[in-house]
């Protein structure tokens, strides 16, 4: 199973160190990603922290791979990011707002890195299928589909579908849907964000991020990425979407158990 997580954004090294420690054990079971931003370019108010951006985000990032052993996976915001991402990250992440931006796709497809392109919370999923078209034909793929795309090292991630102001919903037909093209991953904290809802910030319920992903892991997904923090209610973004730690071990262990089944 992929397994993506990590904080939503680098608030400082030692942060990023110590919420590494304690979810690198499941390194052991998982194919394990380490996941934190350099940068949040996409914050709903100017005020908001965004983080320590490209060159020292990324020097942080490396510190983790070497201390940990583990993969990285962060976003980037600008076609001219890709190439020095990718010489740290393992998985270079197209946001959602940026899923249907050729230049992004095709720079990031033009690395060597696997390519995850969230869906938009906008779009149809059936019409993620054009964006991942995108990235098998800069990467030289005539072929489509979900062999192709994993070959390839292509995925898609799910992150809810705007419903109304400020809410999103997880239509699980997506899942069923998007597999069709590429690997799926079901980002459990994104899905249960109320974007803007929080007065020039987003907002959320993490309380749902349990039943969601029971109810993934059952339609069937390749993997999920949780975001994780000690302290949520302290996080300098994305806080009221993300988990514990010790939230996480128990989330894994029935994501499992339904898997078997």
């Amino acid at each position: 199973m992929i397994l993506i997580s990590g904080p939503c954004v680098i608030e400082s090294r030692e942060q990023v160190m110590q919420i590494a420690h304690q979810i690198i054990k499941h390194n052991k079971e998982n194919d394990f990603y380490f996941k934190a931003s350099f940068d949040k370019a996409n914050r709903t108010s100017l005020d908001s922290y965004r983080g320590p951006g490209l060159d020292e985000g990324l020097k942080i990032l490396e510190d983790v791979k070497k201390e940990f052993g583990c993969k990285i996976l962060t976003d980037f915001h600008e076609p001219n990011q890709a190439k020095a991402v990718s010489e740290v990250a393992d998985v270079l992440q197209i946001p959602a707002f940026l899923c249907r931006q050729t230049d992004m796709i095709v720079a990031a497809a033009k690395t060597n890195a696997i390519v995850n392109i969230k869906k938009g919370q906008f779009l149809n999923p059936k019409d993620m299928k054009h964006s991942i078209i995108k990235a098998l034909k800069t990467r030289g793929v005539d072929e489509f589909g979900y062999e192709a795309s994993k070959n390839a090292g292509i995925w898609v991630t799910e992150r809810g579908s705007s419903f109304g102001y400020g809410n999103l919903v997880v239509d699980m037909r997506a899942l069923v849907i998007m597999r069709e093209f590429a690997p799926v991953i079901f980002d459990a904290t994104h899905s249960v964000q109320m974007p803007g809802a929080a007065d020039g910030k987003s907002g959320g319920d993490s309380s749902f991020v349990a039943p969601l992903s029971y109810a993934a892991a059952a339609v069937g997904v390749d993997g999920f990425f949780f975001e994780t923090h000690f302290d949520p209610s302290q996080a300098l973004s994305d806080g009221p979407n993300m988990i514990e730690p010790k939230q996480l071990d128990i989330l894994l262990d029935k994501i499992k158990q339904i898997g078997k089944i």
